[in-house]
């Protein structure tokens, strides 16, 4: 009987390398930029990450990965994702496989079906997915620093409704040793994106980082709520959802507060009008 396996379809869009070694190549290399944890508050128990194509935010996200495994060994990791509003509905795959460079990660089946009892989810398959990069391009850092790690990945709408699900599943984990990380981008500045209070130029760069950083002292002070008001008033985070989900799991797994690794803009890969913002925190 085959494997029911999604396939890696940002690998093939180019958004990180399909080719094992080059993947690898990558993540040693930044593995060895010196960003190390700080706080003695700090317990690996999960993070926020960004997703965009891995040379614009790759590095933070592999940094935040890689500060998690010098902590714990997870033996499931739950990533909360995908772009949706509060009217979308929340999303979860419940068996299968997912492909990556380093091989193939299999979903946690046994955690992910207690998830969705009695809840209302929309159930992906191997076949039957809407695509989304915000979980699979973490899955290559996943595979490569917890080989041996499930995966239960969620698409995170944010509401309470979805912030009571991420505590439930903390609780649902039981004995197993998880992780939660959150998957978002922070603001969407320029005429790409429709969004310019700040007009242009240096001036709007520096709007831009002030806006981030209301939402990232939220998820630094594991304020979910706030997270997700944050965002849907001053448009600082594409998933908010996402992170304020992965940080009420962590908050039951007993997560203080968060740890700011790192902070970059896409305008410092590539200059001009429109830019987004990346942190990468954990817990």
């Amino acid at each position: 009987m085959s494997r029911k396996i999604r396939p890696a379809i940002f690998a093939r869009l180019g958004w990180y390398p399909e080719d094992r070694d080059e993947c690898e190549r990558m993540i040693k290399k930044w593995s060895q930029n010196g960003v190390e944890i700080k706080s003695e508050l700090t317990r690996g128990i999960g993070g926020i990450v960004p997703h965009a194509g891995w040379f614009f935010s790759g590095e933070i996200a592999c940094t935040v990965f890689r500060c998690i495994s010098e902590i714990t060994k997870p033996d499931t990791v739950v990533i909360f994702g995908k772009h949706l509003g509060a009217g979308s509905k929340k999303s979860i795959m419940v068996e299968g496989y997912w492909e990556t460079p380093f091989g193939e990660i299999e979903i946690d089946s046994e955690l992910a079906q207690k998830i969705v009892e009695e809840e209302d989810f929309l159930i992906e398959s191997s076949t039957y997915f809407e695509e989304d990069n915000t979980i699979e391009l973490q899955l290559p850092f996943v595979k490569y620093f917890f080989p041996s790690a499930k995966l239960v990945p969620i698409g995170a709408p944010p509401t309470r409704d979805m912030l009571y699900i991420a505590r439930k599943t903390a609780f649902l984990c039981g004995s197993r040793c998880v992780i939660a990380i959150g998957s978002t981008d922070l603001t969407h500045y320029g005429p790409n994106y429709g969004f310019m209070p700040a007009g242009i130029g240096a001036p709007a760069l520096q709007w831009s980082r002030q806006n981030d950083k209301r939402i990232i002292d939220k998820m630094l002070e594991l304020d979910a709520e706030g997270v997700i008001e944050e965002a849907l008033e001053n448009h600082n985070a594409c998933c908010p959802g996402a992170a304020a989900s992965a940080i009420c799991m962590a908050k039951e797994l007993e997560a203080t507060r968060g740890e700011m690794l790192m902070y970059a803009t896409s305008y410092e890969k590539s200059p001009g009008s429109s830019f987004v913002g990346y942190v990468g925190i954990i817990f």
